[in-house]
């Protein structure tokens, strides 16, 4: 056995420990069944010849299917702009004192998360069967600012992004709510008895330090409302990124490779929104360690700084 060092005061000093890790073979077998059967499905996938990966590869970049990617990205942003600022104010009048706001807001929220959302497209999308003419204005017999026919002011598009845009709204707004109640009571209190008041107090203290709990999920309704926009194909004549594929197909008989087209598309877009989360949560995670410890790829792949490997 190895003798023990003398310390400076002529007593024995402890021998170091040697720390060996546990060993977890678990975990290694558990990967190797992983690797195997990934490496099975994507032969599969890859030496399978029905999926006709030359198609894929005629149409990936086809005129038509990167018309449907930008209405795709512009139906996602619009709706989503609509959805974050009518959340904002949703909640805001949720969190108010005065009963008639916060009923208000309540019921909104009540009707468009209690309802699917392709109910809510389609009643936009039949708008004129209700409202032949549409007239805003001045309510109980004032001006009218705006008169037009329904199947004219409300298009195929308009209704789309209504019934997205107006959806994602109350979903938002239980989002913002919760960002906003995150905020410790003490510091609205205290900005308040410096005289400020509701509107000021929520738009300079509160919101900037509710982000940090608001930006995570709100980047998951985003690449949500993304792969939602595929269902305003029931509309007919939006020709978003799953419109186009069956006009193709129709003419070559070849569903499986369009239908494969537009998945990569939507994955590819995916991922770009799944980069921009990341680096929106740092920035509103500073100071904040495990926000910025996560590198992208942990964060990918559901690692973190320090952790053992498997």
């Amino acid at each position: 056995m190895p003798t023990s060092e003398l310390n400076d005061g002529g007593t024995a000093r402890p021998e170091e420990i040697k720390a060996v890790p546990v060993r977890r073979p678990g975990r290694w077998i558990a990967a190797a069944i992983v690797l195997v059967l990934a490496a099975s499905i994507v032969r599969s996938i890859v030496t399978n010849k029905n999926f006709q990966w030359n198609v894929v590869g005629q149409y990936l970049f086809d005129h038509r299917i990167l018309h449907g990617v930008v209405v795709t990205i512009e139906l996602t942003v619009i709706a989503m702009v609509i959805g974050i600022l009518l959340g904002v104010v949703l909640a805001v009048m949720r969190l108010s004192p005065n009963p008639v706001v916060k009923t208000g807001s309540w019921l909104y929220i009540f009707v468009f998360r209690g309802t699917p959302v392709l109910v809510q497209l389609l009643l936009w999308g039949f708008i004129a069967a209700l409202y032949s003419k549409i007239d805003i204005g001045i309510p109980f017999g004032g001006p009218n600012l705006i008169h037009a026919n329904a199947n004219t002011l409300i298009t195929p598009f308009v209704a789309a992004i209504l019934g997205l845009g107006l959806n994602e709204g109350a979903y938002m707004a239980e989002i913002v709510r919760a960002g906003l109640i995150s905020v410790d009571e003490g510091q609205t209190e205290a900005a308040a008895s410096l005289g400020l008041t509701r509107l000021p107090i929520t738009r300079h203290i509160v919101l900037p330090q509710a982000m940090r709990v608001i930006i995570p999920p709100t980047g998951n309704e985003t690449i949500s409302m993304l792969k939602l926009t595929s269902l305003v194909v029931v509309l007919g004549g939006v020709f978003d990124l799953l419109f186009e594929p069956p006009q193709i197909y129709a003419a070559n008989f070849k569903p499986i490779p369009l239908l494969i087209v537009a998945s990569i598309w939507y994955l590819a877009l995916t991922s770009v929104l799944y980069v921009g989360q990341y680096f929106i949560e740092r920035r509103y995670g500073r100071g904040f360690s495990r926000a910025e410890q996560v590198p992208l790829l942990g964060r990918w792949f559901g690692f973190r700084r320090g952790e053992p490997a498997p």
